[in-house]
């Protein structure tokens, strides 16, 4: 695994010159990022840094098993689509909107949904092909198929902190994949007992996760406004037009506003003489 170490290095000079004391800040240049390898010494770590997150993702997990077997679905539709699809609140999304008879419309509106709910995904790939598209692209396209939010979190930490690995974020991705194929069962079987979600908490699991993300991704007030924005405007939509018209609306609002706001400009640096 390769070695964690700083963004930055900074230290303090003292030296002494004719009788004066100097004091000066040596920055170094930014760090260089090392280009990805693949290491089995980086599963563990990896596994260790999204272990917080299989909590959630089993209670998450669960809450869909019941779901589907409220709404008719075989256990063997439910797992094909948890290893296929892989969308976690997409999947949500889909189901609850699920008809009766699907139609040209119909279906066409669920792809419109899934589409919005996972096109974080494609803007999370991006973001670490600087690091995966030093490999093969036999190597890293798949990998990029098990990106979740957790998951990506995770992996983006590491990478800052000059890690290079490719099996850090490979190894702990494929856990989760595991556990969310996994999780579906008992709640499918025990369906007729988590009937009323509310009674284990069940319900709360996919707002916590969610809000727990928001802890790691938090980079200051300013940046956290297209958060609000967007959380205020799904709201009002909510209680205004029927259907998951809030999600759309609310995810377009967010991203407008993001577009707006100028990244913090960096801090220059000081020699002090």
């Amino acid at each position: 695994m390769a070695r964690m170490r700083p963004r930055s290095l900074t230290w303090c000079r003292e030296t002494r010159t004719h009788g004066r004391h100097a004091s000066s800040i040596v920055t170094s240049p930014k760090l260089k990022l090392a280009p990805a390898y693949w290491s089995r010494a980086a599963i563990l770590p990896g596994i260790v840094a999204i272990a917080p997150m299989l909590p959630g993702t089993l209670a998450f997990g669960m809450a869909f098993g019941a779901l589907c077997a409220e709404k008719r679905f075989s256990l063997a539709e439910v797992e094909v689509m948890m290893a296929l699809v892989y969308g976690g609140l997409s999947q949500f999304v889909a189901v609850q909107s699920w008809p009766d008879h699907l139609t040209a419309s119909s279906i066409a509106t669920l792809a419109l949904l899934t589409l919005t709910v996972n096109i974080r995904f494609a803007l999370m790939s991006a973001s670490l092909r600087p690091w995966f598209g030093t490999l093969p692209r036999w190597q890293a396209y798949p990998a990029m198929l098990l990106v979740t939010d957790g998951g990506w979190l995770a992996a983006v930490r590491y990478r800052e902190h000059g890690g290079a690995d490719a099996w850090f974020y490979t190894g702990g991705a494929l856990v989760l994949y595991v556990a969310w194929l996994v999780s579906a069962v008992p709640g499918y079987v025990l369906a007729e007992q988590l009937a009323d979600p509310k009674k284990y908490g069940v319900d709360l699991a996919m707002p916590a996760f969610y809000a727990a993300m928001l802890v790691p991704a938090w980079k200051g007030a300013r940046l956290a406004i297209p958060w609000v924005v967007a959380g205020v405007v799904a709201l009002v939509v909510y209680w205004l037009l029927a259907g998951w018209w809030f999600i759309i609306v609310g995810a377009l609002s967010g991203a407008v506003c993001a577009g707006f706001i100028e990244p913090p400009a960096a801090k220059p640096e000081h020699t002090h003489g």
